[in-house]
């Protein structure tokens, strides 16, 4: 977005800024109200709904993926794992939020990641 900017303003000034922000911004935004039109008219059918089941399982690999590329280097700060597994126990048993379970575990994950940067 900063880049379409310094361009556009770079090429024709203000104009050029806002031409060139519209220009990276309008497809995507065009492609998902044209997704969401399509989801209106054709959501309730079955088919639809099994490929929005096996996006969302596919979501929820990839996010599980990432979590435990990251989680690899908090192998060697064990006291780290407190956060994971609170974590997980607020989201699973307790049902939170995620915006509950940020706001919860972030106070204790900050502590937690400080003290491991002061360790010598």
């Amino acid at each position: 977005m900063n880049l379409a900017v310094c361009i556009g303003s770079r090429f024709a000034g203000v104009k050029g800024a806002f031409a060139a922000v519209a220009g990276l911004v309008l497809g995507p935004i065009s492609l998902v109200l044209v997704l969401a039109a399509l989801y209106d008219q054709y959501g309730s059918l079955a088919a639809v709904q099994g490929v929005l089941r096996g996006i969302s399982a596919v979501g929820v690999g990839l996010i599980a993926a990432t979590g435990f590329k990251m989680m690899r280097d908090e192998f060697r700060y064990p006291l780290m794992f407190i956060v994971v597994a609170f974590t997980f126990v607020a989201a699973t048993v307790f049902h939170l939020a995620l915006g509950w379970v940020v706001v919860i575990a972030l106070p204790l994950g900050l502590w937690l990641a400080w003290r491991k940067v002061k360790q010598p």
